[in-house]
């Protein structure tokens, strides 16, 4: 009897070892929502905020970035009449003033610029006016490209040219903007209308330089240059506002600054 119940002792042990281990139930992974974040910014923005994007999107799974570029004061227009976008980068404080009095801007916005430029005479490849300083702007003939006065390039182009009669007399300012022969609605079209060779020269920001190495550029006197600088805010009406401002925080973090920086833009104040 002893020896019966050893035997049937040990195969309960054997079968006890040969019964599979419990598989654990699998885990619930999150699922990452898909979400699109629409960004207007300045034309001179395009390159360093088409290279931001992705970086915003690799830290933020399931996130688009979309861009729309254009003039400052285009952009601003559509954002009031039909909304539209997330964050609003404007290159002229005045333009997300007029934001924040529609109430669709933080006004804690405009107290902080996040980048700066300065403006520039271009000529195009080869220099065919032969033009070799800026009094010889204002000589009659000249077809000169000029960001329009809607553009904010265009007030500090204006601005610009205004200081400039303190060295080269009065007047000198209205002598180079009757030789506009084309008001551009961005710093882009006037790159594009000097580099075609259509204008004799052009005035952009000098961060457009590094988009169009070929062109000859003549330097602006500081005591005559004006400091552009640019704004950045999420827009209060955003569906995305959290993602809007991490955006915003993006462009201000040391990643952000330095691709700005790549791309010849000036620190901010």
């Amino acid at each position: 009897m002893k020896k019966i119940l050893s035997v049937l002792f040990a195969l309960s042990i054997l079968m006890v070892g040969c019964t599979p281990a419990s598989t654990p139930a699998p885990t619930a992974t999150a699922t990452v929502q898909p979400r699109t974040l629409t960004v207007f910014a300045d034309s001179a923005l395009t390159e360093a905020f088409t290279e931001i994007g992705p970086r915003f999107e690799e830290a933020n799974p399931g996130v688009t970035v979309k861009f729309q570029f254009g003039g400052t004061q285009t952009l601003r227009n559509q954002i009031i009449q039909s909304g539209g976008a997330d964050v609003f980068a404007s290159a002229s404080v005045r333009e997300m003033t007029a934001l924040v009095a529609a109430l669709m801007v933080n006004k804690n916005a405009v107290q902080r610029a996040f980048v700066t430029d300065k403006m520039v005479v271009i000529l195009p490849p080869g220099n065919p006016a032969n033009i070799q300083s800026i009094d010889e702007l204002a000589a009659p003939g000249l077809k000169l490209s000029l960001p329009a006065e809607t553009d904010p390039a265009g007030k500090y182009t204006r601005i610009m040219l205004k200081n400039l009669n303190a060295t080269y007399g009065d007047g000198f300012n209205q002598k180079i903007i009757t030789n506009a022969a084309f008001n551009e609605e961005n710093v882009r079209l006037v790159v594009d209308r000097v580099k075609s060779g259509e204008a004799d020269a052009g005035i952009v920001y000098f961060s457009d330089l590094i988009t169009a190495p070929s062109l000859v550029t003549l330097p602006i006197p500081d005591d005559a240059n004006v400091l552009a600088e640019f704004t950045i805010a999420a827009l209060t009406q955003s569906p995305n506002a959290d993602l809007a401002q991490q955006f915003v925080d993006f462009v201000f973090s040391s990643d952000g600054q330095n691709i700005l920086s790549s791309w010849k833009f000036g620190a901010a104040r």
